[in-house]
């Protein structure tokens, strides 16, 4: 038996959310084409018969230009610390660049093995795998590399089985159906904010989150969960693209959000939403505490 645990490293967009979501089987962290979607660490338990890896899905490294960036960064560079292992996701199907290159030169800081695993093979021509391995491979000594697509699936069963022989030996740290340290409330604020993601303008995703304000779980189960979540935006003028003409459009976000939250949790939900307007809320700690964020190490 192996168990122990696997941080997914890389930058934004390299598909580290879809990847956990697979690998897991589970609809754990929400997914976009939008950089920086994940914000926070996201724990994925996956029991197989010999052994258990516990997934840790992180932000996108990058360039932090506020408080709420910064806090990202460091809870990515925090959970490949604290892992048995790394895995360094890329997106094969893009060029190589200075994010790259600076992703690479975090690895040796890391002190851990690292698998690279180029993700998203399923966009790149064949003939052009084997050279992007090899040119990797001469930049850092990666104890594997695993070429898979985890939109499709494709070799996520092997990466399984790599990433569990490199993990230490002993038994399963948590009960067979473990599945993550993630909080209802936290859950459910996440699949609100995947609505936003998908339903408003490009400029909004940086600038908007979800806070659950109420959550009312009673105890019988045929009653609906009832939450009550603010989606907080930075300017006034922001408002009405969330709320829409006549309420259209947050309307929209709650419709799609109760129906994915139903079908995660399996039972009715009522879902309470409204916009509120918070200046500078990635650079107010409070809030970015309440967001779960990590405080800065300094």
């Amino acid at each position: 038996m192996r168990s122990g645990f696997v941080s997914l490293l890389g930058r934004p967009n390299a598909g580290k959310s879809t990847l956990l979501n697979r690998l897991v089987g589970a609809h754990l962290a929400i997914v976009s084409d939008k950089p920086q979607t994940t914000r926070t660490r996201i724990l994925g338990a996956k029991s197989l018969p010999d052994g258990q890896i516990l997934f840790l899905d992180t932000p996108g490294v990058h360039r932090p230009m506020h408080r709420m960036n910064v806090r990202m960064v460091d809870a990515a560079i925090g959970a490949a610390r604290e892992a048995d292992v790394v895995a360094l996701v890329v997106d094969a199907s893009e060029d190589v660049g200075r994010g790259t290159d600076f992703m690479l030169g975090l690895l040796p800081q890391l002190s851990k093995p690292v698998v690279l695993v180029l993700n998203k093979i399923d966009r790149l021509k064949k003939h052009k795998l084997l050279p992007l391995i090899e040119w990797f491979s001469a930049r850092y000594a990666f104890i594997d590399v695993v070429p898979v697509s985890a939109a499709t699936g494709d070799n996520v069963e092997a990466l399984e089985q790599v990433l569990l022989s490199h993990l230490p030996e002993g038994p399963p740290l948590y009960p067979d159906d473990y599945l993550t340290d993630q909080s209802a409330r936290s859950l459910a604020a996440e699949m609100v904010r995947e609505q936003v993601l998908v339903h408003t303008r490009a400029e909004l995703p940086f600038t908007t989150a979800v806070v659950v304000d109420r959550y009312e779980e009673p105890e019988d189960e045929e009653a609906p969960l009832a939450i009550y979540c603010s989606i907080l935006v930075e300017e006034p003028s922001q408002k009405p693209i969330i709320i829409g003409r006549a309420g259209e459009m947050i309307k929209t976000i709650g419709t799609a959000a109760r129906k994915q939250i139903e079908e995660f949790f399996e039972r009715r939900v009522y879902l309470d939403l409204h916009v509120k307007v918070r200046e500078d809320w990635r650079e107010n700690e409070r809030t970015l505490d309440d967001l779960g964020l990590p405080k800065h190490r300094r």
